[in-house]
């Protein structure tokens, strides 16, 4: 694979054995590291899913997943949502210099190797992506007290 942008995926179907399921609607970029995660593919039933980019193969005109198997539920309180960083929510962010980001260049093994500030491609070179705006971490409850006391298994 070489270079390609953000934007470039977001414009081309996502097929399963050369049947279209859908498109991808944004770019999921790991919470901490330069590196692209997944995308977020908006399907045909009105649901989006997550397409792991380690189980998609990129072709000129389209993404093609592997499986059906590997688009996974993306729901607003998944794992995807919570932890990853939406390259639609970076977009317009001021970074060095205070140009701002526009997209991301992607690499191999889907390394972000460049930024795109204001029209610009500049290499990555120590700029680090913004956390996420709005930190939401998983909850773990405890089951509901019966009596006054905790049940007993």
């Amino acid at each position: 694979m070489g270079d390609v942008k953000g934007d470039d995926l977001l414009r081309r179907p996502v097929r399963v054995r050369g049947i279209q399921v859908g498109h991808a609607v944004d770019l999921l970029l790991h919470p901490t590291e330069p590196r692209a995660l997944g995308l977020d593919v908006l399907c045909r039933d009105d649901r989006h899913r997550f397409l792991p980019l380690s189980a998609a193969t990129l072709h000129e005109d389209r993404i093609e997943a592997a499986s059906p198997l590997v688009l996974l539920d993306l729901r607003e309180d998944g794992f995807y949502r919570r932890e990853a960083r939406a390259l639609a929510e970076l977009r317009g962010t001021p970074l060095a210099g205070g140009q701002t980001l526009q997209d991301v260049v992607l690499g191999s093994g889907w390394a972000i190797e460049e930024l795109v500030l204001d029209g610009e491609r500049v290499p990555l070179n120590g700029i680090v992506l913004p956390p996420r705006s709005e930190r939401r971490r998983a909850r773990f409850f405890r089951r509901p007290r019966r009596n006054g006391r905790r049940r007993s298994r």
